[in-house]
């Protein structure tokens, strides 16, 4: 990992979980509709990105990549995927910050670094 690494995960991180949030409540309202393709192009956005991120070892599934924007996925398929790779987000975090006296610093080149993070709780499971 190095700093634009990091500034990268932030972001990607951040983006997921909200999208998590947003497209839960449609999910409560209408699980089985279908997503439109607006939406539906930020989601393989961030899945693309999270794939490039994870790699093998942390990607969710090894079979999926991306939703096939001719065969709209449901609000649920999404949610159920988001849900995935928050907790594998999570899970790549952990193996990257050390805790020291308090506080989470994320870890460059096997070291420490001076860069504060929060901590790497899985979300979905709260």
């Amino acid at each position: 990992m190095n700093e634009l690494g990091i500034q990268k995960f932030e972001k990607l991180d951040t983006q997921i979980a909200e999208l998590y949030k947003e497209i839960s409540i449609l999910s409560k309202k209408s699980p089985d509709s279908p997503i439109n393709k607006f939406k539906l192009g930020f989601v393989n956005k961030l899945l693309s990105i999270s794939n490039e991120l994870l790699t093998k070892i942390h990607k969710p599934f090894d079979d999926f990549d991306l939703f096939d924007e001719d065969d709209l996925p449901t609000n649920s398929d999404i949610i159920m995927m988001l849900s995935q790779y928050i907790d594998s987000l999570a899970s790549f975090k952990i193996e990257n910050v050390k805790y020291a006296s308090g506080i989470y610093f994320w870890i460059i080149d096997g070291k420490q670094s001076e860069i504060r993070t929060s901590n790497p709780s899985f979300r979905t499971r709260r």
